[in-house]
């Protein structure tokens, strides 16, 4: 039986390897990402996952904002991240 890699899709580190950051907040998983846009800008996004094997879940947030470096917008996604998890424990 032949088994496809799971997950099926490339690693964020493939997609974008300058940026593979990735920190832990309480028990969420952080990986900030900055890609470049065809303005010459870069756009920032989140990716926030929790849990484990099959109850793993993943949340990736996209940001309006723009920056003109690849430093601001992983700092910003960082900082938006660590503000999503604190509401969320927070409320729960």
């Amino acid at each position: 039986m032949l088994r496809t890699p799971w997950p099926p899709w490339p690693s964020a580190s493939h997609l974008n390897p300058s940026s593979a950051i990735t920190f832990s907040v309480d028990r969420f998983c952080l990986s900030p990402f900055a890609k470049l846009t065809e303005s010459g800008q870069y756009a920032a996004s989140i990716s926030i996952r929790s849990g484990r094997g099959r109850g793993t879940h993943d949340r990736v947030f996209r940001f309006l904002p723009s920056f003109s470096t690849h430093d601001e917008a992983i700092r910003y996604a960082a900082d938006q991240g660590r503000s999503f998890v604190r509401q969320s424990t927070c409320s729960a």
